[in-house]
């Protein structure tokens, strides 16, 4: 399993917790990596199925995420604080969401890791294809950052945000070859990104 160093020893000691959890209660399996760059920009993008999905993606990275996030979830009163501490950048649904494109972009700048749901939010397995939001791919192209497109499937309660990550399942995490899709076209990108979440084949 994963085992990416947050900075601090109680991050840590949390994402080894969030690594044990996923794997038992969720069978994620110990093998699952995120295929990042040892260092450097990158993107994470997945689709979304349930408030599981971040956590999941946490325990197979060896690289901490910093993950946009909706600004209504991002100001809970008992997660917020675990928020600021990873980094998570707010996105305002209204307002000025351009602050969090220019957080994001700050982040990939200082060789970080952004990881964010493009379908701009939860989405049934079942349900038809959204098109995907197109700013990750602006911040692919502008940090020439690559991108892992990570398909999720198994997850216990679909749709649920809190029902999900405590209902027994059987995870799988499907991450693709990196795509450079700052080298891409802007349509091409989306195709093979969109591709890679609806759990295609290799889009490498």
């Amino acid at each position: 399993m994963a085992t990416a160093d947050w900075g601090g020893v109680w991050l840590n000691r949390l994402a080894a917790l969030n690594r044990y959890f996923c794997r038992r209660l969720h069978r994620l399996s110990a093998d699952t990596r995120l295929p990042l760059p040892a260092s450097g920009p990158a993107l994470v993008v997945a689709n979304h199925l349930s408030g599981l999905d971040p956590l999941l993606l946490i325990a197979a990275s060896d690289r901490p995420l910093r993950f946009l996030i909706a600004e209504e979830q991002y100001q809970r009163p008992l997660l917020h604080w675990l928020f600021r501490a990873v980094g998570a950048i707010p996105v305002a649904r209204t307002g000025r969401p351009e602050r969090a494109f220019r957080e994001a972009l700050r982040a990939l700048a200082a060789g970080e890791v952004v990881a964010l749901f493009p379908e701009g939010g939860i989405a049934l397995p079942d349900a038809p294809p959204r098109p995907l939001k197109r700013g990750f791919c602006r911040l692919a192209q502008i940090a020439a950052a690559p991108v892992c497109a990570v398909h999720i499937r198994g997850v216990g309660a679909p749709g649920a945000v809190v029902a999900a990550v405590w209902r027994p399942s059987r995870v799988v995490l499907q991450p693709q070859p990196l795509l450079r899709c700052h080298e891409l076209s802007e349509a091409a990108c989306l195709a093979q990104v969109s591709a890679a979440l609806a759990g295609g084949a290799d889009s490498a």
